[in-house]
């Protein structure tokens, strides 16, 4: 017990406020990329969504050394976030942010993408013969019906920006109360051969991890009504 007193609960709290600012970037910019690449025709669809779902299929740490590449502030757009808005990027919280974001965004996105395309487009066709516009079909047609779909995207949106350490490592780095998140703590106390207090991580990573799971199956199961196999 003595080790659960003694443990810095600091990358916990980094790692929880870094997940909650990402799930929301993500939330909206997915909606959103989903949204607009449905509208596209094949050729360019199959370009965008390439290009959106790529951070997916990237090992984090080449995905972190492109965003360190970009924000650094060498670099154009990092020396001009930082000589015009006093914005700094690298070895930030806003670095954990961001790296997350990004690493998390095509969970999101193509959750989104996949609940859209299950809408019935009659739903969507009877909004405009009522008058309705674009936007109110949106929020009050296609949103409601691709809800399951959007709210597993945005659990396991936030559950993949709770875990990320590759392209947090590489952008943020690791400073404690800062930066250092729960994988990274992980790894750190595991290089130090802290088996002890790793293993007290992985049992908190795993409750949350598993918590996720559990509530993004019984925000589906509730609105997908399920047919029961035959035994």
């Amino acid at each position: 017990m003595d080790i659960w007193r003694n443990l810095d609960w600091s990358p916990l709290f980094v790692s929880l406020k870094t997940g909650a600012a990402a799930t929301v970037i993500c939330f909206f910019l997915g909606i959103f990329a989903a949204g607009r690449v449905m509208r596209l025709p094949p050729g360019r669809k199959a370009f965008a969504d390439g290009i959106l779902t790529m951070p997916l299929v990237l090992p984090p740490t080449a995905a972190g050394f492109f965003l360190l590449l970009l924000f650094s502030r060498r670099r154009p757009l990092g020396m001009f976030l930082f000589q015009n808005f006093d914005i700094k990027v690298v070895q930030t919280w806003l670095g954990c942010v961001i790296a997350a974001s990004v690493i998390a965004f095509p969970l999101m996105y193509r959750n989104a993408r996949g609940a859209f395309e299950q809408v019935d487009v009659d739903l969507i066709y009877a909004g405009r013969t009522l008058g309705m516009s674009e936007f109110q079909i949106f929020w009050k047609v296609i949103l409601p019906e691709a809800g399951p779909g959007i709210a597993s995207g945005t659990i396991l949106t936030f559950a993949r920006a709770l875990g990320e350490y590759g392209a947090t490592s590489m952008l943020a780095g690791n400073i404690p109360g800062k930066t250092g998140t729960i994988s990274q703590k992980i790894a750190m106390v595991i290089q130090d051969g802290d088996f002890k207090t790793a293993g007290m991580w992985v049992i908190i990573v795993l409750l949350f991890a598993f918590t996720a799971v559990f509530a993004m199956n019984l925000v589906v199961g509730k609105k997908i009504k399920k047919k029961r196999w035959p035994g």
